[in-house]
Parts: structure tokens; C-alpha cells; sequence
């Protein structure tokens, strides 16, 4: 019996982001399940060249970022491509991409149903994603009868995407001259989460309250950068694994003879993930605004309503009424809610026992917990846990 070759697939794809390892994912998912593919790669930055192997492998088709400074050199290998960057359209070469417009809508929603009714956006000049972001959120923005500032770190044009991004490391002068000039409350969309990064950091350097008075929100989920700002970034999550799936069912049609699509194919993304930088109910009433982050601060730590009318400069009954005019719930409600947030977190991300989780969430006894997380939830916390583990 003839035993055929496997057909070797370069991928072009960087796997020092977290969009980039999903898009590698997504293709290994396609080779392991659907065809008998070898799948060549190296570690590489976005913006690298061609390796020297790929001109002399026998490659049968391409999966990559591909760009003005690799085109030339990829068509010279006369194999199928398909584009998984799309920076620009190149005749003949199929592209998978991120939807954007869903991204900056649901990055929109997320800041709107917390109650944000002034937003802004920080990116990159010449960066293409941060644009097509920056279009669409200035449309929903605009759609609403809301206001937008808008800040674009400046760069060149042919400047590499690793150089653009980077400019925004030591752009932090104006960006900070900028983020004091916001109006407060504002839900801040940044274009990506190392631009969210950048942002965090500068506010902290300026002593801008996160999330109160301004609240960010990044795109990528990427699990090397978001959990450790400060604090965690709120991101909205893009579905790159089913982008770098869509790319290898392309590609393999192609190779199989059938013709590519003419149009860029767009994959919506999944979720926005909260975290801390958004995880907060907007308030014009700067006061209350600044007794909600002092209740999520210290909750976990056992305070009740009369250790926040202690740190308020109001009296208790001008809080509990303010409180109840901006947020319609208590002092005593938002204690609660900060409590469980943490409840949530520690049932998620660690195997720790109730018994363990109890007296860092403010709660002297397991029993009076678990009562209030099941009154609060409608389920208890092994339930949580069960259905939490079960999506992972």
C-alpha cells in the first residue's frame, strides 16, 4: 500500500501572546481531529520575518501573520496562505479575523450596565486593531448621545506593531496629563490589554482611583498580563482558538483543491471577563463613590456598616439615604455583595475548603457563609464551584 507524505503546514503565529497561543490552539485542534497534517513552528515576535527552514521543508500550505514584509517571500513558496492578521488585504490570501464591532460592543455594554454614561478610549496610532476598535466604539458612543475623549499614543506609519505598542511604555507624561483631564466617573475601552497595562500603571503613578473613578476594560483576556495589574484588568475575551480552527478548514480546502473565500471571515468573540478595573457601579456622587471602594477593599476583612460610617465625613443617615438615591441598596446589601465577590473568587480559583475560605472572605463562621451565599445565589457553594469547574 502507497503511504502518502503528511502535508507540513507552517504556522507564522507568535505564541508570546495569549491571542497568538489560542490561534495555535485552534489549528493544532483542526490537525489532530480533521486531517493527517505535521505542523511546523518556532517562537517568533508578531512582526518576524520568515524563518530560513520554511524555503527549504516542502512546505504544502501557510497559516500566519502575514504582513507587507513577509508577503513577497511567502508567495515565492507558491502554497496556499491564509492570513490570520489582516492588517491589509493581499489578492488571493483568504483572512480569518476577530469581529472588532462585536468586540467594542460588547466592551461597550459592559461599561454601559454599570452604569457609565461618559467614556473614553486609549490606543495606538497606525496600529490596525486599535483603529477599527477606536471606529466602532466612537459609533456606539455616538449611537447613545454619550461623550468620548479619545487618546492615541503617536506613531509612524511603517512602524512595526512591536514598536508601536512599545511607544506607549514611555508615553506616559501625556497619557497621564490626559487621564487626570477625564471627567469622573468614565468607562475607559483601551485597545488591547497591553495598552490596558500601560493605563494602569500611569494611574497608579497619578493616584486615579480604579475602577470608581475610572473604570478599564482591555481586549485579549491574555492570562500573562490581565491578572497581574494592579488592579486585575477586565477584558473581553476573543474566541482566537475557533479563528485559528476557521483558518486550518481554509486552508485545507485550498489544498484540496476548492476555491478560498473572497471576504475577510470574521469570528465573534466570547465574553467580557471582569475583573477588579471594572467591577464597580458608576456614581456621580464622588463621596459615595469613595465609600463603595473603601467597602471593597476592607469587606473581606470583616467591617460592617458601622466601620464605614466611621471612615465617611457624612453622618450615617445622609450615607444610608445617599447611598440608596445613587446604588437603590444598602450599606449593609454592598457589604455583602463585595463579601461574596470573594467568595466567588476563592470557590473558583482554588481547591481551598469552606472552612479555609471563611475567615478571608469577613465571616467568622462557615455555617452563617454558606447561609448567605445560598439566600444571595440560589445555590450553594459546592454547586458553584461544580458548575465553574465543569466550564473551565
Amino acid at each position: 500500500m502507497k503511504v502518502n507524505t503528511r502535508p507540513k503546514i507552517a504556522l507564522l503565529v507568535e505564541a508570546s501572546r495569549s491571542y497568538g497561543r489560542d490561534l495555535l490552539r485552534g489549528v493544532a485542534l483542526f490537525a489532530r481531529t480533521r486531517s493527517n497534517w505535521s505542523l511546523l513552528h518556532q517562537e517568533m515576535t508578531i512582526d518576524a520575518t520568515l524563518p530560513d527552514w520554511m524555503t527549504a521543508s516542502g512546505i504544502s500550505g501557510v497559516i500566519g501573520r502575514v504582513d507587507t514584509h513577509t508577503i513577497d517571500s511567502l508567495r515565492q513558496l507558491d502554497v496556499p496562505i491564509v492570513d490570520v492578521r489582516c492588517r491589509q488585504n493581499f489578492a488571493g490570501i483568504p483572512q480569518v479575523e476577530t469581529d472588532d464591532l462585536a468586540v467594542a460592543q460588547l466592551a461597550f455594554e459592559h461599561l454601559w450596565e454599570r452604569g457609565f454614561r461618559r467614556f473614553a478610549f486609549c490606543g495606538y496610532q497606525h496600529a490596525h486593531y486599535s483603529e477599527a476598535r477606536l471606529r466602532f466604539f466612537r459609533e456606539l458612543v455616538t449611537a447613545a448621545g454619550c461623550s468620548l475623549s479619545v487618546y492615541e499614543t503617536p506613531g509612524e506609519r511603517d512602524k512595526s506593531l512591536t514598536s508601536i505598542e512599545q511607544s506607549g511604555v514611555i508615553d506616559t507624561e501625556h497619557l497621564s496629563t490626559w487621564i487626570v483631564a477625564l471627567p469622573r466617573p468614565t468607562g475607559l475601552f483601551v485597545c488591547n490589554d497591553i495598552r490596558g497595562q500601560q493605563v494602569l500603571n500611569a494611574c497608579r503613578s497619578i493616584e486615579i482611583a480604579i475602577p470608581d473613578d475610572l473604570a478599564v476594560i482591555g481586549v485579549d483576556d491574555d492570562d500573562a498580563i490581565c491578572p497581574l495589574t494592579d488592579p486585575p484588568l477586565s477584558s473581553v475575551r476573543p474566541d482566537a482558538e475557533q479563528v485559528g480552527y476557521r483558518a486550518a478548514e481554509i486552508l485545507h480546502d485550498m489544498m484540496n483543491g476548492k476555491s478560498a473565500p473572497k471576504s475577510i471571515e470574521y469570528v465573534s468573540p466570547k465574553s467580557v471577563v471582569q475583573r477588579l478595573s471594572t467591577q464597580v457601579s458608576a456614581v456621580d456622587d464622588r463621596e459615595v463613590a469613595r465609600v463603595c471602594r473603601f467597602i471593597r477593599e476592607h469587606a473581606s476583612e470583616g467591617i460592617d456598616v458601622n466601620d464605614v460610617a466611621e471612615f465617611t465625613s457624612l453622618s450615617r443617615r445622609q450615607l444610608e439615604r445617599r447611598f440608596r438615591a445613587e446604588l437603590d441598596r444598602t450599606l449593609h446589601e454592598e457589604i455583602t455583595a463585595a463579601q461574596l465577590v470573594r467568595v466567588r473568587q476563592l470557590l473558583r480559583e482554588t481547591t481551598m475548603t469552606l472552612q479555609q475560605i471563611t475567615p478571608l472572605t469577613g465571616y467568622s463562621h462557615k455555617e452563617r457563609l454558606s447561609a448567605v451565599f445560598k439566600r444571595e445565589t440560589g445555590e450553594t457553594c459546592g454547586e458553584y464551584r461544580k458548575r465553574k469547574t465543569e466550564l473551565r
